[in-house]
């Protein structure tokens, strides 16, 4: 196993499940992550988690973080505020097969949501007193809590991978695309393309003492990487253009792109962009 350094490039925390995120000079890690990142998601009638995949206008929503509440905007919408210190009703949702309990938010957030999409939807917010733990086949000793992410608190990815896509799209004579459309938590710089998938842990020191990451799993991708984060429009192009060189031994031949993550050390510090880290690589 060797090391090299990497260099935070960019944070990204998205506080609504599947809509538009926030870049933030620093992220505060708690148990499930970020700090605010996917504690709110849009549920159905039956409390069922909704994303991109159905909704890919889910995309058009803006969010904007603030001290005391959280912005959202779209497209012929008034803005929607939300203090970050008020919930409603108690309720539970589903995400992935696990039953989870939550809050609802109420029937003003109800409305603006099944205006702008067009279906009668929710808005619920996790519940800190839920435990929902990543998969243990590949966090082995370490509970990892989630909110509403899909399965693992965090998602790196290497700006280096990011730009071997682009170079093939262009190669294809397709447009090239931004980071939003892979939604990662951390991109490292430091790194050749796709160099996330050979890390194991990465340390950085931050204030109070060090933060350690694990990268445990590939993250398979759907077809959300396809969704123009811009307009909403779905397309094949970013799927094509993965599948042609990114199936995934480790995932029974799935494509990947970036790697999940959980927080072995470092609960209640912040990381910020621009920290270096020490990642060991691993030779699998």
């Amino acid at each position: 196993m060797s090391e090299l350094t990497v260099q935070v490039q960019s944070l990204h925390i998205y506080p609504v499940k599947s809509c538009g995120g926030v870049d933030v000079r620093e992220g505060l890690l708690i148990e499930t992550g970020f700090e605010l990142d996917r504690a709110w998601m849009v549920v159905d009638g039956n409390g069922d988690f909704l994303t991109q995949r159905e909704l890919p206008r889910m995309a058009l929503i803006r969010t904007k973080l603030r001290s005391d509440d959280l912005v959202l905007r779209a497209p012929g919408m008034l803005a929607l505020h939300l203090n970050l210190d008020t919930v409603e009703s108690a309720t539970t949702a589903t995400v992935w097969g696990d039953r989870v309990k939550a809050y609802d938010m109420g029937a003003l957030c109800a409305r603006w949501f099944s205006d702008f999409l067009g279906r009668e939807v929710r808005l619920v917010r996790f519940d800190p007193e839920q435990r929902r733990l990543s998969d243990r086949r590949w966090t082995g000793d370490v509970e990892a809590e989630n909110a509403f992410q899909d399965g693992f608190p965090l998602l790196v990815v290497s700006a280096a991978s990011l730009a071997e896509v682009n170079r093939r799209l262009a190669a294809n004579g397709e447009p090239t695309v931004t980071m939003e459309r892979f939604r990662p938590g951390i991109v490292l710089d430091g790194l050749d393309a796709h160099g996330e998938d050979s890390l194991g842990d990465i340390v950085f020191e931050a204030e109070g003492g060090p933060v350690r990451l694990r990268l445990v799993k590939p993250c398979a991708r759907c077809s959300i990487p396809d969704v123009d984060p811009a307009t909403g429009a779905t397309g094949h192009a970013v799927g094509d253009v993965l599948a042609s060189y990114r199936a995934d031994p480790r995932r029974d031949g799935a494509v990947t792109f970036g790697m999940n993550a959980v927080v072995v050390e470092g609960i209640e510090r912040a990381l910020r962009v621009g920290v270096q880290g020490r990642a060991d690589v691993r030779f699998d």
